[in-house]
């Protein structure tokens, strides 16, 4: 018997299970929410391993907001770096960004994906048998075949890397064995993942690509506000699913998701709650989308959408504008 096959499940095991879980939850929400019509996405059903239960209209307007959220900054970073930069997407899950960008024109030179091996390995397996998921690869592949293996996929414009980010070093070992180029203006885009990790983790994180990439900005998107009873009780639901936020010192408010960052080096930092960046979005759109379902308990929208936020810190040695994006 293996070593590892040895090694006793331990409550790390546990926790890193739980945190893997919300990898699902998130996809068969987002599938959902496309489904119904809040945007179109047309790669998130290769990805989901069943359809699952009807999703309440405020968790489709939760996501709504987040991913329309998240968008809009990564599309503006692009563009004030006309498409010359690379973007490292830190426990990425199965989200579909990538193509999204190839579809739109907006491609990074290169687009780094990061998460526990066992959701890459996933990945990687869905994309090999999906021709919809694998043609846009190889698409922006040189004549070379795409390289790959059972924890990592590296082709020219796309990389799926099988790390922890608990282990700054190892991180940054891999991600440069697949030339990362720190000398490239670099987007940093973490959802729902510094939380799971201690504050002394997340920090070093945070210092680490503030210390490695002199022209960059981080989105972080995450629970904010939550000393309240809601934020209680929502703490209490994922430990109840043996998801522990271990990050949640982070969370107290917007000015505590602003200090991680300046104190770790970055020269500004931005958040907003997700309430206010529901108000600022496009508001025809919104329009549209609040006509797809009726919402009876608004109130419980405005309690959901204030406890996520959207934190983005930069920092610009070229002096491309960074700190001007804005929602």
């Amino acid at each position: 018997m293996s070593e590892i096959a040895q090694r006793p499940f331990t409550d790390t095991d546990a926790a890193d299970e739980g945190v893997r879980v919300t990898c699902d939850d998130a996809t068969t929400c987002k599938q959902f929410a496309s489904s119904r019509g809040y945007w179109k996405d047309p790669y998130i059903q290769y990805f989901v391993r069943s359809a699952g239960e009807r999703k309440a209209p405020e968790i489709n307007r939760g996501y709504y907001a987040r991913v329309r959220g998240v968008n809009h900054l990564i599309d503006a970073f692009i563009r004030k770096t006309e498409c010359n930069c690379q973007i490292i997407n830190l426990g990425a899950g199965l989200d579909t960004t990538f193509w999204r960008l190839k579809d739109d024109g907006l491609l990074p030179k290169k687009y780094f994906e990061v998460d526990f091996p066992a959701v890459v390995a996933r990945k990687i397996h869905n994309i090999r048998t999906r021709t919809s998921l694998s043609k846009p690869l190889v698409e922006t592949n040189s004549t070379d075949p795409l390289r790959l293996d059972s924890h990592s996929l590296d082709s020219d414009r796309f990389c799926i890397i099988g790390a922890d980010l608990r282990d700054v070093s190892g991180l940054d070992e891999k991600l440069k064995k697949f030339q990362i180029d720190p000398e490239l203006p670099t987007l940093l885009v973490s959802e729902c993942v510094l939380v799971y990790m201690t504050p002394a983790q997340s920090s070093n994180l945070v210092h680490w690509a503030a210390d490695n990439f002199h022209t960059a900005m981080f989105i972080n998107y995450e629970q904010v506000n939550m000393a309240d009873r809601f934020g209680h009780v929502m703490v209490e639901n994922l430990q109840r699913r043996q998801c522990h936020l271990a990050g949640l010192e982070a969370c107290r408010s917007l000015e505590s998701q602003k200090e991680r960052f300046l104190k770790a080096g970055w020269e500004h930092a931005d958040a907003l709650d997700m309430m206010t960046v529901y108000g600022v979005l496009p508001q025809g759109d919104v329009t549209r989308i609040e006509q797809l379902e009726f919402l009876d308990e608004k109130e419980l929208l405005h309690q959901l959408l204030q406890h996520y936020s959207i934190c983005w810190a930069t920092k610009d040695k070229l002096k491309l504008g960074l700190s001007r994006v804005v929602f």
